[in-house]
């Protein structure tokens, strides 16, 4: 995907057409009961996502557990490590945020509200959380605009991801080709971190991960 192909959708934000219209409907919505729906995260280049994936990798960025628990680089193997990263951030090459047509949303207002370290994890879309009102409405609602929850449950993979919006016409013209091969020719001619250990592992990574397959 290009960014030529996509639109502005504010922010630095960018977005197919027809994403862009749904979520902004829905965004409209939203509001007219209260909650500020606004973007984390939209369409990422594979460089940007290397950049993510490289930051976690040197321990420059956070590594979580399956509970949001932050884990000591120093104390985790390679293997270890592209785990720990897999289950919160995509591979460069294997993200959803490649396509324009995934999201990661929050409510803007209620987080500004809240007394929080606001890191993006499930204890913030849960009960309690500043975004739990949020997801509810999204659980009601964005099917209505042509939303789904790729990552709606763990099962082995990727943790669950209740800010992940997917507009599922869009998405799947992606999913129908994405493949393995192509996979592994972007890392291989890329600057990423642990690229022998990704490679080495790759046919897991793809079931486990980008496929969400889980185990």
């Amino acid at each position: 995907m290009s960014p030529h192909q996509l639109m502005d959708a504010g922010n630095g934000h960018l977005l197919l057409p027809a994403v862009l219209d749904a979520f902004s409907a829905m965004q409209q919505d939203a509001k007219q009961e209260g909650i500020d729906l606004q973007l984390v995260s939209s369409y990422r280049s594979f460089e940007r996502q290397c950049v993510i994936w490289n930051r976690k990798w040197r321990g420059e960025a956070k590594l979580l557990d399956i509970n949001g628990v932050p884990l000591n680089p120093d104390r985790l193997s390679n293997v270890e490590k592209l785990h720990a990263i897999l289950m919160w951030s995509a591979l460069p090459g294997g993200s959803r945020h490649h396509w324009g047509s995934d999201i990661d949303v929050y409510d803007k207002a209620a987080v500004s509200q809240w007394d929080g370290d606001f890191q993006l994890v499930e204890t913030e879309y849960a009960a309690d959380g500043p975004c739990y009102p949020l997801a509810q409405w999204l659980n009601e609602n964005m099917a209505h605009y042509g939303f789904t929850l790729p990552f709606a449950r763990y099962c082995g993979g990727v943790a669950r991801e209740p800010w992940h919006l997917s507009h599922a016409d869009s998405a799947n013209l992606f999913e129908k080709q994405r493949n393995l091969a192509s996979l592994v020719t972007a890392i291989e001619n890329s600057d990423l971190e642990g690229k022998s250990t990704v490679l080495d592992h790759i046919h897991m990574i793809y079931r486990r991960y980008i496929l969400n397959l889980g185990e």
